[in-house]
């Protein structure tokens, strides 16, 4: 895709592209505003003329997969899809009636920005259309949004990517300033990449890059999940889940888990994911599908939730868990609360980078704001110990209304290695320091962390298919027991729980 002229798409296109056939039906009425200005009424009559639009928007309701959905899809041979007055109307006046009919709602932008033949007037309809927006969100109603090529200015930074999923088109120049402005206005070229939807997947900013034959796809999975009806609670919202019987061989040695988790087989967050999730819908993170975070809306045991998880560290696929990813943690989590989905965590890591860049990049307060973010939270959250939990990076993934861990999982202020540094100057201590510390699921049990411990028989590495579904088991029946309590019982009860968290039981 280039990124200076327009998406090879037209409105019409895309619309076709992504409803079910026959499935479109116009929402939108002549524009009714008269144009003056002799020079703006030629360029509106040779854009009508060219497009066979009567303005630079589509509007209107389709089925994906029959579930009916309103889009708004902009028209770049329209005037470069630029917003004047009558534009912002007929955006408004969609996302309103989207709101009025409880539908979700995809917006399809592509334009240079604010409409310059109508200066102030039309750059301030922006603050109009973000309004609506906000309504539409506040209603507990999805808004998704699919930037191409190029989205700029004004829409850029306002309904553009207000979508509680950000999608984007591959190659899409994406941002506030055009590059000719740039270059008029500070006399040096702007770097090409800035812009460009790839990096903004990798700062955070977009939540998946998505090339447009495979958006329908995208689009019912992402609709089936949000429209999924949650599984009907338990008859006893104060029981607890049945947890799964743990082994009678003892308890783990503390640093053979920790060797355990190591392993390069062992099960992941993302096969979790995949033998577990009944639909799901992986969404972009900072550093890409091999990042070390893994973000996903999933069904889990029938409920739809969100999933952030840490995608485990081996030698041979370092992935240091930077102040990206903790910004990414907490989008992921005020996603959840908007959309009113549970959220789940996933701690599996080495531990946070370790570098000055990190701490330029504030590294530990990110830390802090994933503390309080969490912490803060009015939708369930369910924390999953799966693997390591090494230092801060696995403190942050950890407050929760409920805490699973995997028999062989760990918690520790550092790696064991680290401790023994610390401790003995030197890593030769190592596993006498992880059998003392008490960092193994059962000792972390016993200190008000740890809920439900789900054993591994013999290795999870080696049935992996079967410890997954265990620990799917468990966290589906978690997920019930939680969504059964009131928003009031359970932040009283997290409360509760983080207040009395270290004390021996």
């Amino acid at each position: 895709m280039g990124t200076g002229s327009g998406t090879a798409l037209t409105a019409h296109q895309l619309i076709g592209l992504l409803v079910d056939p026959g499935g479109f039906r116009g929402w939108d009425e002549p524009p009714a505003v008269d144009r003056p200005d002799p020079g703006y009424r030629a360029s509106l009559d040779r854009a009508r003329e060219r497009t066979g639009l009567d303005e630079a928007v589509l509007t209107g309701v389709g089925s994906i997969d029959g579930r009916p959905v309103a889009l708004i899809a902009s028209e770049f041979g329209f005037l470069g899809g630029s917003i004047g007055v009558a534009t912002a109307e007929r955006i408004t006046r969609a996302v309103e009636r989207a709101t009025a009919e409880r539908l979700p709602l995809l917006a399809l932008p592509v334009s240079g920005g604010t409409r310059m033949q109508e200066g102030s007037a039309a750059f301030l309809c922006m603050l109009r259309i973000t309004a609506a927006v906000q309504a539409h969100r506040a209603a507990g109603l999805p808004y998704l949004t699919y930037l191409r090529n190029p989205t700029m200015g004004g829409v850029f930074a306002s309904w553009g990517t207000l979508g509680q999923l950000v999608l984007a088109e591959p190659g899409a120049r994406l941002g506030f300033l055009g590059p000719r402005v740039y270059e008029e206005l500070r006399g040096v070229e702007l770097p090409p990449d800035v812009q460009r939807a790839e990096t903004l997947a990798g700062q955070g900013l977009v939540d998946a890059v998505v090339p447009p034959q495979e958006l329908r796809e995208l689009l019912r999975r992402t609709l089936a999940v949000l429209a999924a009806a949650p599984p009907s609670p338990p008859t006893d919202p104060t029981a607890s889940p049945t947890p799964v019987p743990v082994p009678t061989h003892g308890r783990p040695d503390a640093w053979d888990s920790v060797l355990r988790t190591r392993r390069p087989d062992r099960p992941g967050t993302r096969e979790l994911l995949r033998h577990t999730a009944e639909e799901l819908v992986l969404l972009d993170a900072p550093g890409g599908r091999d990042g070390a975070l893994v973000r996903a809306l999933a069904l889990l045991g029938g409920r739809p939730v969100l999933v952030v998880g840490q995608q485990r560290q081996t030698p041979e696929h370092e992935r240091p868990f930077t102040a990206a990813d903790l910004r990414a943690v907490r989008r992921t989590a005020r996603l959840a609360e908007q959309l009113g989905l549970p959220l789940v965590t996933v701690v599996d890591t080495a531990g946070a980078e370790l570098s000055a860049q990190a701490e330029l990049d504030g590294i530990a307060v990110e830390i802090a704001h994933c503390l309080t973010t969490l912490l803060a939270l009015r939708t369930p959250v369910l924390a999953v110990l799966l693997g390591q939990g090494s230092g801060g990076g696995a403190l942050a993934l950890l407050p929760a209304d409920r805490v699973i861990a995997a028999e062989h999982a760990w918690l520790a202020p550092l790696p064991p290695e680290g401790a023994s540094a610390i401790v003995h100057r030197d890593g030769a201590h190592a596993a006498e320091l992880a059998r003392a510390q008490g960092i193994g699921a059962h000792q972390l049990a016993e200190v008000g962390l740890v809920d439900e411990v789900v054993p591994e028989l013999p290795d999870a590495a080696e049935e992996s298919a079967a410890f997954c579904a265990r620990l799917g088991q468990a966290v589906g029946a978690a997920l019930g027991a939680l969504s059964a309590t009131t928003e009031t019982d359970r932040l009283a009860a997290r409360a509760v729980r983080h207040r009395r968290l270290g004390d021996l039981r």
